[in-house]
């Protein structure tokens, strides 16, 4: 199949007023941007699918069409659907919860958003270093190095192995 411009066109169009619907607040035009998006991908499919021929069972190996631009299209189609009903399911269960078909800005998740968290901090002390960097830096700041780690360990056990001897050495001379 050519490509014709007026399929062309009208998968431009689909694409162009469902991404503009998809970007509304109102659920509804979210679920027919929705629906609009997955007809232009259909048709892009189509578009792209190359030159028609016969069906597969008509024996002419030269003449036959691929399937797997139309099997492409099937699942397209039931998958639109599947995401279609869910949709929609959210749309009436907000309806129903709230009798409002619009989306709204929560305020303490902006506000969320607007802080600065402690993990950007760390991910901007961590930012220079490498995977094979001969000096990387803790990915947390207050994380002891390996080696101190096993220092502190150390004089741990010396100063607990000192404990037990004066203990013992009490209880000798008592």
């Amino acid at each position: 199949m050519n490509a014709s411009l007026t399929l062309v066109v009208i998968m431009v169009v689909l694409y162009s007023v469902g991404v503009y619907l998809l970007l509304e607040r109102s659920m509804t035009r979210v679920l027919l941007g929705f629906l609009l998006v997955g007809n232009a991908t259909n048709l892009l499919i189509l578009i792209v699918s190359g030159p028609s021929g016969a069906a597969a069972f008509f024996g002419e190996d030269a003449a036959t069409a691929d399937p797997l631009p139309q099997a492409f299209i099937l699942t397209a189609i039931v998958i639109t659907f599947g995401v279609s009903a869910f949709l929609l399911a959210l749309i009436y269960r907000s309806w129903r919860l709230a009798n409002a078909d619009v989306v709204y800005d929560d305020t303490e998740d902006l506000a969320m958003g607007r802080r600065r968290s402690s993990v950007t901090n760390d991910r901007d002390v961590a930012a220079d270093d490498t995977e094979f960097g001969t000096k990387a830096a803790a990915a947390i700041s207050t994380a002891l190095d390996l080696n101190e780690q096993e220092q502190r360990e150390e004089q741990e056990s010396l100063a607990a192995e000192r404990r037990q001897h004066e203990i013992d050495k009490k209880e000798a001379d008592a």
